[in-house]
């Protein structure tokens, strides 16, 4: 497994401070090691990021850690391109490491010529990327990308980089993202109500079934819905379904 000291004390983390999601990670040496394993490697900038989905597709809402000057990030951010990049698009044609000279960043052909991304880049060289598609345990996808090595890494070092990448990705989950869930637990009958509520059961349906009054189905589901912080049924079927309760 990788360590930070692996890596010559004539290095440092990157070329600015560093941003972290959480204070958990600002404080601790996960993010730090993540940095020093791109340096090993020859890499300048380092950025992990979830995979975007349709209701986060939000670059700020996605970022983890990052060695990106502040005035990219956040210019990055504003013109919230992330999730039509061609970072994400390439990611989703393939589950290999993709390393590229070309500017991954950028909105596609069509988006770019909307509203151009590239100038934000002009003052910052970040040079070629690898860009890596990561699992943790809870099956949550990331993004990782390291960039600014001068030349293109051999199939040995991409591969190396991947498996001490996914042992920091794996020891540190848990510190990194915390599982997603509600705040307050759902009870056993709420989460039942929910189940055969996404069975496309109506309320007097499940009434019968669970031989319960179909006020107090209603009564467990609106219960559901507030914990789960949703404003209707369907809502809350998705989230639960999200959380891994259904």
């Amino acid at each position: 497994m990788f360590r930070p000291t692996d890596v010559t004390s004539g290095h440092s983390l990157g070329d600015g401070p560093a941003v972290f999601q959480s204070e958990a990670l600002s404080t601790g040496s996960w993010g730090r090691e993540l940095f020093s394993l791109g340096r090993a490697y020859g890499f300048r900038h380092c950025l992990l990021a979830r995979f975007p989905k349709a209701d986060s597709p939000e670059f700020s809402a996605n970022l983890i850690v990052c060695t990106w000057p502040d005035e990219l990030r956040l210019g990055y951010e504003a013109a919230e391109v992330y999730a039509g990049s061609q970072l994400v698009a390439r990611i989703k044609q393939s589950i290999l490491p993709i390393y590229s000279e070309d500017n991954l960043f950028l909105g596609t052909a069509g988006s770019e010529a909307r509203q151009p991304v590239a100038p934000l880049f002009q003052n910052f060289d970040l040079g070629a990327s690898l860009a890596y598609s990561l699992y943790d345990r809870n099956q949550t996808q990331y993004i990782l990308v390291f960039s600014g090595r001068a030349t293109e890494p051999e199939r040995q070092q991409i591969a190396s980089l991947q498996l001490s990448a996914m042992e920091l990705l794996d020891a540190g989950v848990e510190a990194l993202v915390p599982r997603l869930g509600p705040k307050e637990k759902l009870s056993a009958r709420e989460i039942e109500c929910l189940r055969w509520s996404a069975a496309g059961k109506s309320s007097d349906e499940i009434a019968i079934i669970l031989d319960i009054s179909s006020h107090t189905v209603v009564s467990y589901l609106k219960s559901a819905m507030r914990k789960l912080e949703a404003v209707n049924r369907m809502q809350a079927v998705a989230r639960a379904c999200r959380y891994r309760l259904l």
